[in-house]
């Protein structure tokens, strides 16, 4: 806020606050009541709000109107909560939040149970997303057959990393046969980097067809399901609340019955999410993120705000989680619960204490 006064920044800050609460224009005199008429007559306020519009930190909707922050004067906002948005939640808050995980376990089930958590605390449209597989090296693969051609995979990577999921094969496979598909992988592939081994196990079943063909190419469909092609698959997202925005007016006005299709149908859309947090999350950040300018990326999403933390295990980049709503959001906490679940997705998918 370099380049407005020190009385004007006062002014703005309590502007957006009060917008956040209430949603309507903002007149002079209630801003001269909030900072008290001894500090600036509603005059001066109106005086100060003309430039801080001319300045494009506000808008006048109407011409009898007080004024709305522009998406500018939003970052502004939220960049003075900066120092703050890192305290801890009450205990309160941190022990309602952790009720929601007791009885989750596995990664995908954290993920998912995240994306829920995050849609009911913001009122927003909560995203959880796990990274794509990078340099991890396997510790150990197990197998149990669930039921006919329906397999529970564990993967252990050497980062600490436990993936589950449950895998539907064309065909059915006794125990016995997964237990020495993995211990295969086990005995041959421990310490390999995990996207080394699909492409190994592909030249090991050309080299050797005709001694390992039937066990080869278990194994291999067996770990394609279990742990998909860091380059070809998609990422495993989870995204929910998104009936949340239905009816949210923006502060450029009400939302057309076009517009609105074409935002619900991007969120919904969880490749074109994934594209989104891909290209504004960066994996080595250590913070909350807020970006306010989503619509040069997705054009359907002006008017929205994407608040994200990276999952981190060890230092290594592990998945996502986000908040998508509208300007008019409790920004302080709504950073401060997806900086905190980000911690909880790492204790609890990731086995982090």
């Amino acid at each position: 806020m370099a380049d407005i006064s020190a009385r004007q920044r006062a002014i703005l800050l309590n502007i957006v606050a009060r917008y956040i609460e209430t949603g309507e224009p903002v007149g002079s005199g209630t801003i001269a009541s909030q900072i008290g008429t001894a500090s600036a007559s509603p005059a001066t306020v109106r005086n100060e709000m003309v430039a801080l519009t001319e300045a494009g930190l506000l808008e006048q909707p109407h011409t009898s109107a007080g004024r709305i922050p522009t998406a500018r004067a939003f970052r502004l906002f939220v960049d003075s909560l900066a120092p703050t948005h890192t305290h801890a939640l009450s205990e309160h808050s941190r022990n309602e939040i952790d009720a929601h995980f007791t009885d989750v376990s596995g990664t995908q089930a954290v993920l998912e149970r995240t994306s829920h958590v995050l849609a009911t605390l913001s009122s927003g449209v909560g995203v959880a997303i796990a990274a794509m597989p990078g340099g991890d090296q396997l510790e150990h693969v197990h197998f149990s057959r669930l039921g006919p051609a329906r397999v529970l995979a564990l993967v252990v990577t050497r980062g600490g990393m436990v993936r589950d999921r449950v895998l539907a094969l064309d065909a059915d496979l006794s125990q016995t046969q997964l237990e020495t598909a993995g211990n295969f992988l086990n005995e041959n592939f421990r310490g390999w980097e995990i996207e080394r081994v699909r492409a190994e196990l592909r030249q090991r079943v050309e080299d050797e067809r005709q001694q390992y063909h039937r066990l080869m190419n278990v194994v291999e469909e067996l770990w394609a399901q279990a742990v998909p092609n860091a380059t070809g698959a998609r990422q495993t997202i989870y995204v929910e609340g998104v009936a949340n925005l239905v009816g949210v007016q923006p502060i450029t006005g009400a939302v057309d019955q076009e517009r609105l299709r074409e935002m619900l149908g991007a969120l919904e859309a969880k490749q074109r999410l994934i594209a989104l947090l891909n290209a504004y999350i960066d994996a080595r950040q250590e913070s909350v993120r807020v970006v306010f300018d989503l619509e040069e990326q997705a054009p359907e999403m002006a008017g929205l705000v994407l608040i994200a933390a990276p999952a981190r295990l060890s230092g290594e980049h592990c998945g996502t989680i986000a908040v998508i709503g509208p300007k008019r959001m409790r920004y302080e906490r709504t950073m401060t619960e997806v900086g905190y679940l980000a911690q909880v997705v790492q204790r609890q998918a990731f086995g982090v204490r």
